[in-house]
């Protein structure tokens, strides 16, 4: 891991952005999907290094291209495992709504936690509130924690949480303590990575979401110095989704223990999710969002705007590029 490698990922991202980017509000989020995939992988292709899919599409009868266990790079030079989401919140690229995304976590081999397609219940928080506020309190006690570490009234913060069924009672508990909620239908990786930042107006992240995302965010996290927790869920009867219908708990635990998984109920921390010495962040808007613009389509131009955090040199790097199109002739500024 190195700058120069930094500089290739943050184009991964830009590019697989810029392809979702042209099916943006046409309905089709699967192609959306497929379209930054192939665009992750072609550009992943050309760099030096011995780069491997720990985090992907899915497992290699599942995906054609970025399966987890996939090989990518030229295969010389540095090793490198990334966890990758070509196209977070398809369903926000495929209806034009805010907060869609290219994203991955990058890190040395071995430096990322290969998260199974389960769920996980997340706590993502400010830097001020790392170690101090934790997942295994209610609500209730970490929002009176935050409060004073942020030194704001608990009326003054706003928690993001996931629009689903399984929320409710949380959702209830958090604005029965006067907090506001801002509810999000997908793209929990922005949100988490917001409360690493002032200004956001995103104080907190609760609830379950992918687990394979939490990690992102955790790397996400950890470069900034912010704090983030995630422990694994396998009831059903928690996650509350039609894609578990047919699941048991029992079973789900069989799956998990048959992964090496044995501590079910771990809580894991940022710096154990994303473990590795060198850990990178790197996300490119598809959409508008908190963080960043989506990608800006124009007569001799592409605009892309990413985000790049990197535990290399302790920066957080807000990138604006131009990509000029053959035979430009006028490029705003």
């Amino acid at each position: 891991m190195n700058q120069t490698l930094i500089q290739e990922i943050l184009e991964v991202v830009e590019q697989a952005a810029i392809a979702s980017a042209k099916l943006t509000g046409l309905g089709q989020k699967d192609e959306a999907d497929a379209a930054a995939v192939e665009a992750m992988r072609l550009r992943m292709g050309k760099i030096e290094m011995k780069g491997k899919i720990v985090i992907g599409e899915g497992e290699r009868d599942e995906a054609p291209m970025l399966y987890i266990g996939e090989e990518v790079g030229s295969g010389s030079g540095p090793g490198v495992d990334f966890a990758v989401d070509p196209c977070e919140g398809t369903n926000l690229c495929a209806n034009n709504q805010r907060g869609s995304m290219a994203v991955l976590a990058a890190s040395d081999t071995g430096g990322l936690f290969n998260a199974p397609d389960f769920y996980m219940n997340k706590l993502a928080a400010p830097p001020a509130a790392k170690g101090k506020v934790d997942i295994r309190n209610s609500a209730t006690e970490n929002l009176k924690i935050l409060s004073d570490c942020l030194e704001l009234s608990i009326d003054e913060l706003t928690v993001v949480v996931m629009d689903r069924t399984r929320h409710k009672d949380l959702i209830n508990e958090i604005r029965g303590c006067g907090a506001k909620v801002q509810p999000i239908s997908d793209g929990d990786v922005q949100a988490a990575i917001a409360c690493g930042f002032a200004g956001t107006g995103t104080h907190c992240l609760m609830g379950i979401g992918a687990a394979p995302e939490g990690v992102i965010s955790a790397a996400a996290m950890r470069a900034l110095g912010g704090h983030f927790q995630g422990q694994l869920v396998y009831d059903p009867a928690i996650a509350q989704t039609s894609e578990w219908a047919d699941y048991t708990k029992e079973g789900n635990i069989k799956r998990l223990n048959e992964m090496g998984i044995t501590d079910i109920d771990k809580i894991y921390e940022a710096n154990e999710l994303a473990s590795g010495e060198n850990v990178v962040f790197a996300g490119s808007g598809i959409t508008d969002g908190l963080l960043f613009d989506g990608v800006k389509f124009e007569r001799d131009c592409v605009r892309t705007s990413s985000l790049v955090i990197s535990t290399l040199d302790s920066t957080a790097r807000f990138t604006n590029t131009v990509h000029i199109k053959d035979g430009a002739k006028s490029i705003s500024l």
